[in-house]
């Protein structure tokens, strides 16, 4: 077995996504979202079965973050490392995102360093400005409007837990945020159904819904969490104040407490039902803790897969 390894450490990536940015994933055909997960799956297990694979050896990653993350920094640090490349981490205090200098001077001159560019911020103009600026891959590892890496994920623990995407039914219970906004356009390129049970006046946003239409199909949004987890394969939830929103934190608790995901909610689901959450979780407020820890919970290897689908895209962009 480990004499073919070389030849597939060597071979270019059999894509066009070579050189491409990734900050929505409406960026990408659905055969290309096809590819990414495959790979995905490929890297994975190799990953598993020990079997060395370098193919970004002597490639470096710059990792901006004007938000912090657990899982961000240390899926795309440990991601590059695995690759045979490095990640850089740049804090807030060493870059300030439009405000010691513009988002395309930031761009520019990080490309003259490095190989690519991964974004984890808040506003989503200032990531395609950086980008517009950038000769190198930028990858967006979260903005207020799209979240694309964790949709990999999502999407990557879907196939692996239910055997399919296309035809498979997706309740997404919760505020219409980033993470929403980002299921819906992979739902979309997948041929996966997705419903999304909000309170009123916290819906995803229409232009991103738009664009999934555009893409494939529109989520079917509800105020009803039961009528969009029944019979659904898979029910999804995410806090109900995101970071930056600590403000509204009370006042998102009493209009979210209907929107909890326990045991009476999945009872409604299909009898082989997965329950996702990208983490972190609040237990007792969006879910129960009977629901994450519960048999039907693939939270953690959702976590797990954001180190492997990151991988492919590192793999498939940078090479």
């Amino acid at each position: 077995m480990r004499s073919v390894i070389p030849d597939i450490q060597d071979a270019p990536p059999p894509s066009s996504l070579s050189g491409r940015d990734c900050l929505t994933l409406a960026e990408f055909s659905r055969e290309e979202i096809s590819l990414i997960l495959d790979e995905a799956i490929r890297i994975k297990a190799l990953q598993k079965s020990r079997i060395p694979y370098t193919p970004l050896r002597g490639r470096t990653l710059a990792m901006v973050f004007q938000k912090p993350s657990n899982r961000t920094r240390v899926s795309f640090e440990v991601g590059m490392y695995q690759l045979g490349g490095h990640a850089l981490h740049l804090s807030p205090e060493e870059i300030q995102i439009g405000k010691r200098e513009t988002p395309s001077d930031t761009g520019r001159v990080l490309a003259r360093y490095i190989d690519a560019i991964m974004v984890r911020t808040f506003d989503h103009g200032d990531l395609e400005e950086l980008a517009g600026a950038a000769d190198v891959p930028v990858v967006n590892g979260l903005s207020d409007a799209h979240h694309p890496c964790q949709a990999l994920a999502d999407l990557m623990t879907v196939r692996e837990g239910l055997g399919t995407l296309a035809g498979t039914q997706i309740a997404y219970v919760g505020d219409g945020n980033n993470v929403a906004h980002s299921l819906a356009i992979a739902c979309a390129l997948t041929g996966a159904g997705l419903t999304i049970a909000h309170p009123e006046g916290h819906g995803p946003d229409t232009e991103i819904m738009d664009l999934a239409e555009s893409l494939g199909a529109a989520p079917h949004l509800t105020v009803d969490p039961a009528e969009a987890v029944q019979g659904a394969g898979v029910v999804y939830t995410d806090v109900w104040a995101s970071m930056g929103q600590e403000a509204e934190a009370q006042k998102r608790k009493q209009e979210f407490a209907p929107y909890q995901v326990d045991e009476g909610l999945m009872d409604l689901a299909a009898e082989d039902a997965i329950f996702l959450h990208c983490l972190p979780a609040h237990r007792g407020e969006e879910v129960a803790a009977e629901v994450i820890d519960g048999p039907q919970s693939r939270v953690f290897d959702q976590a797990e897969n954001r180190l492997h689908a990151q991988k492919a895209l590192l793999y498939l962009l940078m090479g």
